[in-house]
């Protein structure tokens, strides 16, 4: 079922959400940071340090500083490709599955209080 919001009502309910997020006493995340975890809790694994670069078009370093900020909080882990030594691996933690449902429950609660 498609949502049609108009720009305004849009940037109402994402301004709604991040104020949600900040105000709960988790650390912060930034867009980047929020795109590399929805992407990789999001789509089909598995997902290499390259592919997250290649998906969201940014480079390999960038990836890997937003990983070690994920990866101290426990959201995302990083293991050596046992095949490809050379590729790291990013998979999924509890913690992170968890960030993300309560993520998604947020957008669909704030979705329900958007005026039309």
């Amino acid at each position: 079922m498609a949502v049609e919001l108009r720009p305004l009502q849009a940037l109402r309910l994402w301004h709604d959400i991040h104020l949600d997020l900040v105000r709960d006493g988790e650390p912060d995340l930034s867009a980047r940071q929020i795109a590399i975890l929805l992407t990789i809790y999001l789509d089909t694994p598995p997902h290499t340090v390259r592919g997250l670069a290649g998906r969201l078009g940014v480079t390999k370093p960038v990836i890997t500083r937003a990983l070690d900020t994920l990866g101290r909080m426990e959201l995302v882990a990083r293991r050596r490709d046992e095949s490809d030594r050379r590729n790291v691996i990013v998979q999924r933690t509890v913690k992170g599955a968890l960030a993300v449902e309560r993520l998604g429950d947020l957008v669909v609660a704030k979705a329900r209080t958007v005026p039309r």
